[in-house]
């Protein structure tokens, strides 16, 4: 999943728009781009692209771990940029410069608290376990720390959220492309998922990473004109700061700003479960055990660079945030009540409103490509994740056992495609939600954080038996669920928003996860010691004690250099927005 997002809450209807007023994914109706024969050219360039590195990844595919993990042969750089772009999904474009426009700079929060520490220590801290074991996926991580069984419904709820979240890129994809270029959205699913299926039953992971590195550029080309030409509409970042201090208040542009325990905010949320929902659990549960991520991390050349790939990605993220957040506030800035009904615009508007006033063609096509290349990032990272936890976890463990290397490279494609299949049946799924983003968050805090809970305990705690990690993990995701859909969705307890919500299942799943895995290993057997090396902090495995390879050892390679570097990076990026 791309970085935990939560989408606007408010109402979200257009008056011009003849769409559902629960739906607020689509976009009003007047936002038709103005494309050319140069648009679509350059649209055209970007597809041959991608098939291109479909085929050339095509020649390096010979064995499943080549298939699945590229065969562990990727440099950091490579795998550092994919690991963002498979992140950078347009669902978080569109949706954080959405809550820009009706939050203001509380968006920051999504990436310096709720991204960069748990980037840090999934690099510092958990890389050395998932590399060093050698495992193909996460689920196999709790096959080696706990037993089968937490294995099986870890590996069945990642595949069955995988194949959710793909569909949510696909809709979102679908209705975007329909508002901006007029194209059905049916039109808009099939193209954009044959090209997904193309390019990974083609070359498998090594497809997938190798475009997104092209994917991630795309994306810049696309943002970067559209802040820039945006912030200079709005008269520089002094203009933008006091339209919006007149229009929204002072705590618009702050990110702390009426958050105070008893202060009410558009958040429905206070610095306490801003930090603890989203900075601790959410954000630790998403990006140290969601395999789409991880799975990149997984197939760098070596440890160094595994544990390296998610500290480069944190550069860029720290800085992204400007290029999501920029075009939200300047959306709220230009139109008065920007969002609401009177407006005619919604707040998912905001990035399509700015590409039509501002960009010419040429431009126009680059900024329509890129949007197409974050939909297509978000989707593959997840199918590529699900063919391989399908695959070596479902499949190839509990179905059909012990066949030969090259039958499950080529049950991997057949799974890829279906894959795809299943995630355009899932699509419209999304549609049954009056808020796509919010939808995205759930599935987080349910499938994640119980994930993260049973991992934290399991690789620091040796007592933790080998059932606890299994009722952890039914505990946290029930608890998350009741949560939401009871106690929240029928009114038992009040809860400002679907944020706020979001926030609280988090937080429920994970004390219940950790009180149930207690509780278990109090009356369970514990896993023999001699089976926990390199599994629970403070016991090494041969795989972790690899030493560097040539150039490594540079000081500016360090991990906790890059680690350290990106935190104190992002606490600094925090002064100017909190006085």
């Amino acid at each position: 999943m791309q970085t935990p997002t939560i989408s606007p809450t408010g109402p979200l209807t257009s008056p011009t728009s003849p769409t559902s007023p629960t739906s607020p994914t689509y976009l009003a109706a007047e936002l038709r781009l103005p494309t050319n024969w140069v648009d679509y050219t350059l649209l055209g360039i970007y597809f041959v692209a991608v098939l291109g590195i479909g085929f050339a990844a095509r020649r390096s595919v010979k064995t499943s771990l080549d298939f699945f993990l590229s065969g562990r042969s990727l440099p950091a750089w490579v795998t550092g940029l994919a690991f963002i772009s498979a992140n950078l999904a347009a669902t978080e474009i569109l949706g954080m410069a959405a809550n820009s426009a009706q939050y203001g700079a509380y968006t920051v929060h999504w990436y310096w608290i709720g991204a960069i520490p748990a980037m840090v220590f999934l690099g510092l801290v958990m890389m050395p376990f998932y590399y060093g074991s050698k495992v193909r996926s996460v689920p196999e991580f709790l096959l080696l720390r706990f037993d089968k069984w937490a294995h099986l419904l870890s590996s069945i709820l990642f595949a069955f959220a995988a194949i959710l979240i793909a569909g949510v890129n696909l809709y979102a994809l679908a209705i975007v492309v329909e508002a901006l270029l007029g194209w059905p959205e049916w039109v808009a699913i099939v193209v954009a998922g044959f090209f997904v299926l193309a390019y990974i039953t083609l070359g498998g992971l090594s497809s997938a990473i190798y475009n997104e590195v092209l994917q991630f550029f795309v994306i810049l080309a696309a943002l970067i004109p559209i802040t820039v030409l945006a912030l200079k509409k709005v008269g520089g970042w002094d203009g933008l700061t006091d339209t919006l201090t007149k229009s929204h208040g002072d705590d618009f542009v702050t990110a702390w700003g009426g958050t105070g325990i008893g202060d009410a905010n558009p958040l429905g949320a206070n610095w306490l479960t801003i930090v603890l929902g989203l900075g601790f659990v959410l954000s630790f549960g998403y990006w140290t055990t969601n395999f789409a991520e991880v799975q990149r991390a997984l197939s760098a050349k070596n440890l160094s660079a595994a544990q390296r790939t998610p500290l480069i990605a944190a550069f860029p993220k720290i800085f992204i945030v400007f290029l999501v957040m920029i075009p939200g506030l300047a959306a709220a800035a230009l139109v008065p009540g920007f969002g609401t009904s009177e407006s005619g615009y919604q707040y998912n508007d905001a990035i399509p409103y700015l590409m039509q006033g501002l960009l010419p063609n040429g431009v126009l096509g680059i900024a329509v490509t890129g949007l197409l290349a974050a939909f297509m990032a978000g989707m593959a990272a997840n199918v590529s994740s699900f063919n391989t936890v399908f695959t070596t976890d479902i499949w190839a463990k509990y179905v059909v056992k012990d066949r030969e290397d090259s039958y499950y490279v080529g049950f991997g494609r057949l799974i890829t495609a279906i894959g795809v299949l299943a995630s355009i049946g899932t699509a419209f799924l999304a549609s049954s939600f009056s808020n796509i983003m919010s939808y995205l968050q759930t599935l987080f805090s349910f499938f994640n954080v119980p994930m993260f809970v049973v991992f934290i305990i399991g690789m620091f705690w040796k007592r933790a038996s080998m059932k606890s990690g299994f009722w952890g993990l039914l505990a946290g995701t029930t608890a998350a669920m009741v949560n939401y859909f009871v106690l929240y969705k029928q009114d038992i307890v009040s809860i400002p928003s679907d944020q706020g919500a979001n926030f609280v299942s988090a937080i429920a799943g994970f004390v219940a996860g950790a009180v149930v895995m207690v509780a278990v290993t109090l009356f369970t057997a514990p896993k023999p010691t001699e089976e926990l090396q390199g599994l629970v902090y403070g016991t090494r495995s041969p795989g972790m004690t690899e030493p560097p390879a040539k150039g490594d050892d540079a000081w500016y390679r360090k991990p906790a250099l890059l680690g350290w570097g990106a935190v104190v990076l992002a606490a600094a990026c925090y002064i100017p927005f909190s006085f």
